[in-house]
C-alpha cells in the first residue's frame, strides 16, 4: 500500500465512521498540543454493538479481534475529528486495549492484534505503537472490547 492514510483506508475498502456519541459525561477525543487522546472506543457499528459478552466463553478470539479492529477505526475517526482530518496524524503513539475476559482467558494480546494490525494497515510505519492489552471483568454495555489511543498530529 502506498499514498496517504486516507488512500490506504480507501484501498482497504473502509471509510471513517461517524464519531460514536459518548455514552456518559465525556468527549470522544481531546487534543492538547501535538497529541490527541481518545476516550475508550467501543465497537459500535451503525450505533449498535454487534456482540456482547465475555471473550473466551460467549465471544471467540476471532470475533473479538474483529471488534478490536472496529474500535480502532472508531478511535481513528475520533482523532481525525479533532486533528483536522486523517492525514494530520503523524504517528500512533500508544494503544490500550481492554478485553472483557472469561476467567482463565489469557489471549488478550491476540484480541488486540485486530486493532494494531488495522493501525499499521492505515498508517504504515507511523502506525507502529506501544500497546497494553488487559483483561477486565466487564466493560460498558457488556462490550467484549474497548480501545483507546494516543496519536501525535501535525500543528
Amino acid at each position: 500500500m502506498t499514498g496517504t492514510a486516507r488512500d490506504r483506508l480507501a484501498e482497504l475498502g473502509l471509510t471513517l465512521p461517524e464519531v460514536p456519541a459518548p455514552v456518559a459525561a465525556y468527549v470522544p477525543a481531546v487534543r492538547t498540543g501535538r497529541y490527541v487522546y481518545t476516550s475508550g472506543q467501543l465497537p459500535f457499528v451503525a450505533g449498535a454493538l454487534p456482540l456482547t459478552g465475555k471473550v473466551g466463553s460467549q465471544v471467540s478470539v476471532e470475533q473479538a479481534a474483529g471488534m478490536a479492529r472496529t474500535c480502532a477505526l472508531n478511535a481513528v475517526a475520533a482523532v481525525a475529528s479533532v486533528a483536522g482530518g486523517l492525514d494530520a496524524v503523524v504517528a500512533i503513539v500508544k494503544v490500550t486495549g481492554f478485553v472483557a475476559s472469561d476467567p482463565g482467558f489469557t489471549d488478550q494480546a491476540k484480541v488486540m492484534n485486530g486493532a494494531s494490525e488495522l493501525l499499521l494497515d492505515i498508517f504504515g510505519e507511523a502506525g507502529r505503537h506501544a500497546r497494553s492489552a488487559v483483561g477486565m471483568a466487564v466493560l460498558p454495555l457488556d462490550s467484549p472490547v474497548e480501545v483507546e489511543l494516543i496519536a501525535e498530529v501535525r500543528d
